[in-house]
């Protein structure tokens, strides 16, 4: 196995100043400072389970205590866009957005406001067990997905203030 090749891509992207947002493992500067982020309650079946997906993925960071409060604010819509000849809808589009505030515990002072979102297409069955139990899955999906984006921004905005 030739190992030219790797080797010219890990020096052309060491070259470019790209480094990764994780280096130093769960002790680096960007895992201390998730780790120090305390996710507030979210309303809902939505909040439940986005603070859930939030939890498992910053529990898996080291930090010192809450140092942050993380404030999240679900917007859950689901709206019917295909319809057959006799008026009956036959595709469904739910969509998840989230607005998240990060808040300094010591200064009380909002440090970041953005959003997060993602939406999918459910097939509307003759079976409305069949059609609950889609939006409920799609709901648990794009539940990961909002915690994956937040955590990501998190991520890149702890980098970037650590000076990295």
């Amino acid at each position: 196995m030739k190992l030219w090749p790797l080797l010219f891509v890990t020096l052309s992207l060491s070259a470019c100043g790209l480094r990764p947002v994780y280096s130093g493992g769960s002790h680096g500067a960007v895992a201390q400072a998730l780790g120090n982020v305390a996710v507030q309650p979210i309303e809902g079946k939505g909040g439940w389970l986005v603070r859930n997906a939030l939890n498992d993925r910053l529990a898996a960071m080291s930090g010192t205590g809450p140092g942050y409060r993380l404030v999240v604010k679900l917007d859950d819509n689901i709206s019917g866009f295909g319809l057959r000849s006799d008026a009956a809808i036959t595709r469904e589009r739910r969509t998840l957005r989230a607005r998240y505030q990060l808040i300094d515990e010591a200064t009380g002072a909002q440090i970041l406001d953005d959003t997060a979102g993602s939406d999918v297409g459910i097939d509307v069955v003759s079976s409305e067990y069949a059609t609950i139990a889609a939006e409920d899955t799609a709901l648990e999906r794009l539940s990961q997905t909002i915690a994956d984006q937040i955590v990501a921004r998190l991520a890149r905005f702890a980098a970037r203030d650590k000076g990295r």
